[in-house]
Parts: C-alpha cells; structure tokens; sequence
C-alpha cells in the first residue's frame, strides 16, 4: 500500500485550505490514492535499481509531476539469476475514490538493452495494446499514457546515473508492465470499446488519484464558490482537471482560491452560480468532457454520459464539413479522433463544441449576471478550441432554458 497522506491538505500536502482544489479535497474529508502510473513508476524505479544493485529499495520513494514524494511498500519481488531482469510489484491504492484498479497489483519488469536503445516500453499480461486510432498513443503501442511514460524514463534516468551512469544519460531497458487480473479488470472498463485490447491502461497525469464522491465533492464546489466570493473575487474558473487548471491560470492569471475542482459535476457548478452569481464564470476542460456539456450533459462522468459523435457531425456540418467528413465522424473511434479529422480539413470544432458548450451553460444559469467562456483543451493541454464570454444580455443564446 502507498504511504497514506496527511489527513485534511489537499493532495498537494500543503496545509493550506483557505480556496481552491487542495481545499475542496480536504473539505470532503475524502483519502485520496495513487494512480496505476505512479504505481507503475514506483515498480520500476525499484526493480532497475535492484538490476544495478542487487538490492530492491523498499519502500521506494518517487517524485510526482507536482512535487509530493510518496512511498509505496513493494508487495512482490524477483531478481533473476545473473541479475538478466528484475521484477517489483505494488498494490495500487486509490484511496476513497470507487477505482476498479483499487488492489491490483501493478508489476514491473526490467530487462537491460544495449547502449543507445532508450526505454522502450512492453505491455504484459492485464495491460492493453492500442488497435485503434484517435488515442494519445499510435496503434500497436502498449497503453501506457505519454506522463506515466515519461515519469518512468526520469525515474530510470536518476537510477541509471546513482549507479554510475553520466548524469542525464537515458537509461536503456525495456520495461515490461502488467498487472494482475487486469484483463478481467478491463473488461469493467472503456477499454475494449475504445480499441483498447488484452488488458488495463496505465494512465495518471498528476499520480494522484482524487476521490469522488459526488454529495462530498458537490458539497466542496459550493464550499469554493462560497471562499471564492467571500475573497472577493469576481472571475472564477471551473476545471476539469490539474490539466485545464493549469491552462486556465496561464491564460487568467485567476488565484488559487478562485480555482474549482469541477471534475465531472459542470450542473453543480452552473446551477450554485445561478443561485450566487460572480461576474465571470471559464469552463476548462477536455474537449470529450466539454462535448457533452455541448450536447447537454451536466454530469460528464464516462458512466452517466457518453461522447455523442452524431452530434458532434451535426456540429461539424455547421462549421462547413462535407457529408463524407460529417460522416467520418459519426464513426470516428473517439471525440479526439472526430476532432483530428476536422482539424485536418480546416473544420473549427473545438470552437464550435466550445460555443454550445458555453450557451448551455448559459441556459442552465437561466439569466443569472454572469458571463461565461469555455476552452477546450486536449490531453496535452494544448487549446484545441474557445468561446469568448457572452453573458445573459448578449445576442445569439438559443439554447433552451433548464
């Protein structure tokens, strides 16, 4: 199990709890856990370096993307004769949160390559392969997510160089990660729909698990819209994610205590501000979760709404796409992929999902004094598509009050 968290931080551990997303995490009294990518991380940080030593580090300790190093007890390990891979498991503790993943075991094999070859990564048994286009990684490529891969080749790196290789050198191995019972697992999961085959995905961007509850969580976005206008603040955001977050303050420059933590709840964020407005409300977000806010959805959870590609072809066909596009993207595999063949052929649908998105909202907050903007983002935080703020007075709201 991983090292538990101070009681009442925030998973950023910083104590402070006056606003924003560590404080609405602490006011839910919830524990939050560790991702399949840290997990992963912490296993094969402790297995290469019981390939170079001779010896598993245990606990291991690692250095999330925001800074927390937490430690995780190894449940299993193996050292192969002649030191030819090593092998480290972690149970994965996703704290409070509902996480099908919660107690697998996560492991990690590593296997030295010669000089120059880099990390290369191999799925094993209960993690999947991707056979399909419009995910953040190509077809035949095991579904270990772009930060979990890139935690692990620093890890690797810091290893490599403790053991006596040159400080920044790459490490060079392969890293095989499986998890037990994962295909079983997966199959409770998007997973095979999304072309995702053989097993589970390795997936975090931040390492952190944050638990939701939807009463708990609810309750803490009004806790933040309370904090928020208490401090006076007349601009306040609601994200998705650490990711949106972090777009939202470089293009707002907003403080942490005007910062919400909507995770999927975009109705309970709209319908607290309906009843105590602020001047200026940004939706950040996803441009999946942000579609289905577009096509009506206020709770955007994968288990209560879907990504609706219809309509997204309808959106498409406003913005100028062709029949045979339009019905590209009807089929496409996933929002991101409608939205890579649109982008392709100068078709602006993040914009246009950004739009209805925002005049969605606007309905719901059913002429409240806010204005409200929207951004799209996609998994790299990159701006894929936004709307300007309109508010309840500006033309060409024709969305249908809730």
């Amino acid at each position: 199990m991983a090292e538990a968290q101070p009681q009442g931080t925030g998973p950023q551990g910083t104590g402070k709890a006056a606003g924003g997303r560590s404080a609405q995490l602490a006011h839910t009294g919830l524990r939050s856990g560790w991702t399949t990518g840290a997990c992963a991380t912490a296993a094969s940080t402790a297995a290469y370096t019981a390939l170079l030593s001779g010896e598993f580090p245990d606990p291991v300790t690692i250095t999330l993307p925001k800074g927390q190093t937490p430690s995780f007890a190894l449940a299993v390990e193996e050292l192969a004769p002649g030191r030819t891979a090593a092998m480290a498991g972690v149970v994965k503790d996703a704290g409070d949160d509902p996480d099908v993943t919660h107690g697998a075991l996560v492991r990690a094999t590593v296997r030295a390559l010669p000089a120059g070859s880099g990390v290369v990564f191999k799925a094993g048994p209960g993690v999947g392969t991707v056979t399909r286009p419009g995910l953040p990684l190509d077809v035949g490529e095991p579904a270990i997510n772009p930060v979990p891969r890139q935690l692990m080749r620093e890890h690797l790196a810091q290893v490599a160089a403790r053991y006596g290789g040159s400080p920044g050198a790459a490490a060079d191995v392969e890293v095989e990660i499986s998890v037990d019972h994962g295909e079983e697992i997966a199959r409770s999961t998007w997973n095979p729909r999304l072309g995702i085959l053989g097993g589970l995905s390795i997936l975090g961007t931040t390492g952190i698990v944050v638990p939701y509850s939807c009463s708990a969580w609810i309750d803490s976005i009004r806790r933040g819209v309370d904090v928020a206008r208490a401090a006076g603040r007349r601009h306040v955001a609601g994200c998705t994610g650490s990711t949106s977050e972090k777009v939202a303050v470089a293009l707002h420059h907003l403080p942490e205590d005007a910062l919400l933590d909507m995770g999927d709840f975009a109705g309970a964020v709209l319908k607290y501000i309906r009843r105590h407005p602020v001047e200026r409300l940004t939706i950040c977000g996803g441009f999946a979760k942000l579609s289905k806010l577009a096509a009506g959805h206020l709770d955007l959870h994968s288990a209560r709404s879907q990504v609706d590609k219809g309509f997204l072809a309808e959106l498409a066909r406003r913005g100028g796409a062709d029949e045979a596009l339009a019905g590209a993207v009807a089929e496409a595999n996933t929002g991101l992929a409608a939205l890579q063949l649109c982008s392709a052929a100068g078709v602006p649908l993040g914009d246009l999902v950004a739009a209805t998105a925002r005049d969605e909202s606007l309905a719901v907050l059913r002429g409240a004094p806010v204005a409200v903007d929207v951004i799209c983002i996609d998994r790299a935080g990159m701006v894929v598509g936004r709307a300007e703020p309109r508010g309840p007075g500006d033309a060409g709201q024709g969305s249908p009050q809730r």
